[in-house]
């Protein structure tokens, strides 16, 4: 069996306060995209309890901590008589990216045992399964446009379509480290909730939409102000980081010619939004 697990983007990112456990609670709209890794599940023989090849987009560290088996094994305590896996991963989603590409491995996962195997798990308690992977983990289970907030993971459906829109995501070769991003954040409460925000045209959004860890990131690395900036001088009517970096999308009206020319060197990749 095989699942096509998506990438999300951040919509505002806007870091409230930070929490008693060292966490920060945050506020962000989580949309999905059309960016996919496949992720395919076959039965195994033999005394093993998994096999996990991995191909597409390289990923460091061991079998045993990539989030697809960690969601596999998470099951099995409660489902004993699940049979032994081959796991095949073909990763296209970049890592390090804030596009969520590894929660939703996670997840797919878990909604794939869950179909495979027939351990009729309920929506409810499969974000339970996801939760306990990852913060973001769980909005990849119903996958829809969703406002998170405490440290995003506690989600309210948004009545919101970019349907007919195009985004063009860019992605340079730069590694944006999430402790180092929060690091350089003063928390503060913001004047509008993003719920609020997100139901204004989307022209609005460039002057009252933003992501929080784009001023220290910007500092640090100019690279990606650059990219954002560039994609406004192309036409876009809203640009912005999505989560701690480093990729950037740039919403477009109509589609855009030559992107792949003008981020020769990065990761670039144009989809009609749904």
């Amino acid at each position: 069996m095989i699942t096509y697990p998506n990438a999300k983007i951040n919509l505002g990112l806007n870091i409230v306060e930070k929490r008693p456990d060292g966490y920060h609670n945050l506020e962000t709209v989580f949309y999905p995209i059309n960016l996919q890794d496949a992720l395919e599940v076959t039965r195994m023989e033999g005394d093993e309890e998994y096999s996990l090849k991995v191909s597409g987009v390289p990923i460091e560290g061991e079998p045993e901590n990539n989030l697809v088996v960690k969601a596999y094994r998470l099951l099995k305590k409660d489902f004993p008589n699940m049979p032994p896996i081959h796991i095949h991963m073909y990763k296209h989603i970049p890592t390090g990216a804030g596009l969520g590409g590894g929660s939703s491995d996670a997840a797919f996962m878990i909604k794939l045992l869950n179909e495979k195997f027939q351990l009729n798990l309920s929506t409810e308690k499969m974000e339970e399964y996801s939760a306990v992977l990852g913060a973001d983990c769980a909005f990849f289970i119903q996958n829809k446009p969703m406002y998170a907030t405490g440290i995003g993971n506690i989600f309210e459906p948004v009545q919101l379509s970019l349907k007919g829109y195009y985004l063009v995501l860019v992605k340079p070769d730069i590694f944006v480290s999430t402790k180092d991003a929060f690091a350089h954040i003063t928390p503060a409460k913001p004047t509008h909730s993003l719920k609020d925000i997100i139901l204004m045209p989307v022209e609005t959004w460039r002057a009252t939409m933003k992501n929080d860890f784009e001023d220290s990131v910007f500092q640090k690395y100019p690279e990606i102000a650059a990219i954002k900036d560039k994609l406004y001088d192309m036409g876009a009517i809203y640009a912005s980081m999505s989560g701690s970096g480093s990729s950037v999308y740039g919403i477009f009206r109509e589609q855009v010619e030559h992107v792949d020319e003008v981020f020769n060197g990065c990761f670039c990749r144009q989809r009609e939004l749904e």
